[in-house]
């Protein structure tokens, strides 16, 4: 078994639940701005509505076609046009309100923190993460999960984003680390495991879908408490 020395985590969908986090806010928004008057059936058309749209501008923002500030801009806007609401006026403190609600979320997946506990102090934690600064920095606070690592890296920070090997790069320049001490953990088969593969890091497949990844990772887990079969 190889020896690591430096553990990179992606964020979101691997320790921060995305989507449990993003369904209580859109529930709230919901009520608060009396959505069903507004042209929106139900709040589980709006999470559904949103997941559609939001992945759409994420993987625009991914490939680097839109900026930060544009899918900020258009996400609500693209959700109501997809009910048909063309002519609704967003309400204009609905993006801030999500964002500050949703990162403010703690809820984490399975195992997160007795995972984190158990790993650190044999490993040095770190983050590599295609989020926004301030948003990560919040989800990681109010889930209580901020300590437990060493550096942060964002794609914000960096002006690059997984897979795009760079960030990856920066990560272990600024550790002074080479890429065989260092194991990606995260559940995106591209950002993730292509990603850390682009950067000649090993990589570990969170899978708790059972979804396929090409091409296949170092290790694959279900849950992350088998981490430590290998860790």
């Amino acid at each position: 078994m190889k020896k690591y020395r430096h553990l990179f985590f992606d964020l979101d969908h691997t320790l921060w639940d995305y989507d449990r986090n993003v369904q209580e806010s859109l529930s709230e928004l919901y009520e608060i701005y009396g959505l069903e008057n507004l042209g929106v059936p139900s709040n589980h058309d709006f999470y559904k509505a949103f997941l559609k749209v939001n992945t759409g501008l994420w993987d625009h923002y991914n490939v680097g076609k839109i900026d930060k500030d544009t899918l900020r801009k258009v996400r609500f806007r693209r959700i109501f046009d997809h009910f048909g609401a063309h002519d609704v006026v967003v309400p204009e403190a609905m993006e801030s309100d999500f964002m500050q609600r949703t990162s403010s979320k703690p809820h984490l997946f399975p195992y997160s923190k007795e995972i984190l506990t158990y790993l650190k102090g044999k490993y040095e934690l770190h983050v590599i993460t295609n989020g926004f600064n301030e948003s990560q920095a919040l989800k990681m606070t109010s889930s209580g999960i901020h300590a437990y690592f060493d550096l942060v890296v964002t794609s914000e920070t960096t002006g690059h984003k997984k897979p795009d090997r760079r960030i990856f790069e920066y990560a272990m320049g600024q550790l002074g680390a080479d890429a065989e001490e260092c194991l990606m953990i995260g559940d995106n088969p591209v950002s993730d495991i292509q990603g850390a593969r682009n950067a000649a890091i090993d990589q570990v497949f969170f899978n708790p879908h059972a979804v396929d990844c090409q091409p296949n990772a170092t290790y694959t887990i279900a849950k992350l408490k088998d981490l430590e079969s290998f860790l």
